[in-house]
């Protein structure tokens, strides 16, 4: 009781005890010291609480390479004869030294345009494995070569090709050994001196303008199996379409070269960068190989030659691959080469 009291007593010390002064403190002094106290507290209460995250950019550009894990790539061209091929290498021939790769020719010492085995496993080997020409445009009249059925490490070559409406490719073909191009004036053809017509040639069933001879362009895309070369076999023509589905990463047609010289600009600028302007700049660019000498077939030639199997095949596999070439026309003239995604939500 007399502690009580004692406290009770105004202006009576107590010794010891800070908080006795607390307690008999005027009323305002506690207001303000509690208000401290709670600034205080909520100050280090915002201060624990992390920082919401801040909305993210939209993300327009691409992953910078690192220079030392680049990728140098492999490119194919198995070019068909007589479909504007000589034409369209001349591009890479010009452009391999400012844009630093090489371009590389495999001549084929066969009289088929077909390796044998042991040369397409020495093939596949060499070219992935010469560091020191890479990157590498090979190019050459060959067959397809499935590099993946060789179980070799590393990301396969990229397959590019063009093709030709298979009567118009032959009667080109017909005309090329007996009158040359403006490419090699001086070289003498097979069938130099020959005069006869295409026309001709057809009523008389002679073997040069024979159905088989536009046995081409599919057994070239079926690749090395033997059936692939067998005129009219329907298994050819389904493994060429699955092939230029699945293995060729674009292949053009020779009636649209310069849509298909802009989507190579635009997909492997690697290597076709500058190629557009280049075809369009330069009339000689664009008819590096022109027959000299060619006559339209008669319209009873052409409907002769439409009701064999091997015409309505090889038309087949080539309207399968113009329906498809058509729609990446479509496709780039309406993105006009922009691209059409962008990068959200990257994390970490």
């Amino acid at each position: 009781m007399t502690f009580l009291g004692r406290m009770s007593t105004p202006g009576t010390p107590l010794p010891g005890m800070s908080w006795s002064r607390l307690l008999v403190a005027p009323r305002p002094l506690v207001v303000i010291f509690l208000a401290f106290a709670s600034f205080f507290l909520l100050l280090f209460y915002f201060r624990s609480i992390p920082p919401s995250p801040t909305p993210e950019p939209v993300v327009l550009s691409v992953a910078v390479p690192d220079p030392s894990t680049r990728y140098e790539p492999i490119l194919i061209y198995n070019r068909i004869p007589k479909t504007a091929s000589t034409t369209l290498m001349h591009l890479p021939y010009e452009l391999c030294k400012t844009l630093g790769y090489n371009v590389l020719l495999l001549n084929i010492t066969r009289p088929q345009h077909l390796l044998t085995l042991q040369d397409r496993v020495f093939f596949a080997n060499n070219i992935t494995q010469w560091q020191s020409k890479r990157p590498a445009l090979y190019h050459g009249h060959f067959g397809y070569i499935d590099f993946d059925q060789m179980g070799l490490s590393g990301p396969s070559p990229i397959y590019i090709n063009m093709i030709r409406r298979p009567l118009d490719r032959l009667v080109s073909y017909y005309y090329f050994l007996r009158y040359g191009d403006d490419f090699r004036v001086n070289k003498i053809r097979s069938r130099m001196g020959d005069k006869m017509t295409f026309d001709e040639c057809v009523e008389r069933k002679l073997g040069d303008c024979d159905p088989k001879k536009m046995w081409v362009q599919v057994p070239w895309f079926c690749g090395h199996f033997k059936k692939c070369w067998e005129p009219g076999n329907r298994w050819a023509l389904e493994q060429a379409k699955f092939n230029l589905a699945h293995k060729y990463f674009l292949v053009g047609v020779t009636e649209e070269l310069e849509t298909f010289i802009q989507l190579l600009e635009m997909t492997l600028p690697r290597f076709f960068k500058g190629a557009t302007q280049m075809f369009q700049n330069s009339d000689a660019a664009q008819h590096i190989r022109k027959t000299k000498h060619k006559d339209i077939p008669s319209e009873q030639t052409v409907n002769r030659m439409k009701e064999t199997k091997v015409w309505k095949l090889e038309n087949e596999f080539y309207e399968f691959a113009y329906s498809h070439f058509m729609a990446l026309k479509s496709e780039f003239k309406q993105t006009k080469g922009i691209g059409m995604f962008h990068y959200e939500k990257i994390r970490p």
